[in-house]
């Protein structure tokens, strides 16, 4: 069986550029130490993102033992959880940017990425319940977990399209703790599980 991580990395960044507003020039310099007060703290649980996803990818070869990977996926689940939840601290810590609705942008951001935080801490609770000692079992019990991978997923993406542009999100591209989160930079894991 093949199931499908959801780019966490890539819902991550898009969350945090939906901040994006119109701005004039004279606002560059207030976005770009916003920014930078975000990403340089964002840098880490982006990569932590991205260790767990690389983690779940590489634990199953095929043939890899169930506990194994329900080991895997449970740590990585948790490690996303915490991540998010770190990622939504630095957010409100840096406060809303300075463009047109960035309060109400950098609120809704928060609370996306908190409900993500709370989505991937309780796939780490389904997962640690599944039955290992049977390997159909555990396959199958993997793709029901699969329709709350595939509900984070389409949170991610649809968080990133209002991302993609403005102000903020040029702002943010420039800082590196920020680059390369976006969809076309982001890991898209996806652990095979074998049944």
């Amino acid at each position: 069986m093949n199931k499908k991580l959801v780019a966490a990395l890539s819902g991550g960044a898009a969350l945090l550029l939906a901040l994006t507003g119109c701005s004039s020039d004279n606002n560059s310099k207030k976005l770009d130490s916003w920014a930078k007060s975000f990403c340089d703290p964002a840098q880490a649980p982006f990569k932590q993102i991205q260790d767990a996803n690389a983690a779940m990818q590489t634990a199953d070869t095929g043939n890899a033992d169930s506990k194994k990977v329900q080991q895997t996926d449970s740590t990585a689940f948790g490690q996303i959880s915490q991540a998010y939840g770190e990622l939504s601290k630095s957010l409100d810590k840096a406060g809303a940017p300075p463009s047109d609705g960035g309060a109400d942008a950098q609120k809704n951001a928060v609370k996306e990425l908190n409900s993500l935080s709370t989505g991937y801490a309780a796939l780490k609770k389904q997962v640690d319940g599944l039955d290992t000692s049977d390997k159909l079992k555990f396959a199958d019990g993997l793709r029901n977990l699969s329709n709350g991978i595939n509900k984070l997923n389409t949170q991610s993406e649809q968080a990133f399209k209002k991302l993609e542009a403005g102000d903020v999100g040029k702002a943010m591209a420039k800082q590196k703790g920020c680059q390369n989160q976006g969809a076309s930079g982001s890991p898209s894991a996806a652990p095979s599980k074998s049944a």
